[in-house]
């Protein structure tokens, strides 16, 4: 006996995005319409994505005191870095639990795809450390750095076609060593993935009535891809109380 996984999926992302829409709907002030969009697509990718991960909008923080812009939506680590600092209600997250740093705005342009950039480019600048952890009794050597995940989430594209060559160029001119965008969501048009190679960006695309399925898939698999966060070397962040 089989099943229509197409339609299982597709079922479960207009239950999904009846939260989206109803955000929308509900405010006519743009701030307020914006900050529930943020929330919904907040809460729409911690229901989906496995427990080991926590979403939260902060700022992310590093041993050395510099703190990275306002991101919309972290991923980050619930297990290894459980260190989550909150100040005059302003949540930081320390630089080594994030797996992935995701930015909402209303629609998909030029200047939206470098600030989304700029944004996650002011996470990846920040120092990170690693150390050795304890598994089973056995001690394993800190592990490497990973490259941090990071994209834009979106009602729609102001291009058409939605991701033909304005938004391909859009891509290369936001990427240096930080900014490169990885996946993306503009949910009227479709869902993106984009891998790099010498500096051109290569976009997998979904049709539109799958595309916030697409994204949340890819989204798991690049999490999945990266493993563990590096565990997080306390003594120094606990430098800043030496006299």
């Amino acid at each position: 006996m089989t099943v229509d996984l197409h339609r299982i999926l597709q079922a479960h992302q207009r239950t999904l995005l009846a939260g989206l829409d109803g955000a929308r709907e509900i405010f006519e002030n743009n701030e307020a319409k914006g900050d529930a969009v943020e929330f919904e697509w907040g809460e729409l990718i911690d229901k989906f994505l496995p427990s080991r991960y926590r979403v939260t909008p902060a700022f992310v923080l590093d041993c050395e005191g510099e703190r990275s812009d306002f991101i919309d939506i972290v991923i980050h680590d619930r297990h290894y870095c459980p260190l989550l600092f909150e100040q005059g209600g302003q949540k930081y997250i320390p630089a080594e639990s994030v797996y992935a740093v995701l930015e909402v705005k209303q629609e998909l342009d030029r200047g939206n795809v470098i600030y989304a950039a700029e944004k996650a480019a002011s996470v990846r600048r920040l120092k990170r450390t690693s150390t050795r952890i304890v598994s089973l009794g056995t001690a394993e050597n800190a592990r490497p750095l990973f490259e941090i995940v990071s994209g834009v989430l979106v009602t729609k594209s102001s291009w058409s076609p939605a991701f033909d060559e304005p938004f391909k160029t859009a891509l290369r001119d936001a990427a240096t060593e930080h900014t490169t965008l990885d996946i993306g969501c503009a949910v009227r048009h479709g869902g993106f993935a984009v891998s790099w190679e010498n500096g051109e960006p290569t976009v997998a695309v979904s049709e539109p009535e799958s595309s916030l399925m697409f994204f949340l898939l890819r989204l798991f698999g690049a999490l999945q891809a990266l493993g563990t966060v590096p565990a997080i070397d306390l003594a120094e962040y606990g430098r800043s109380l030496e006299a």
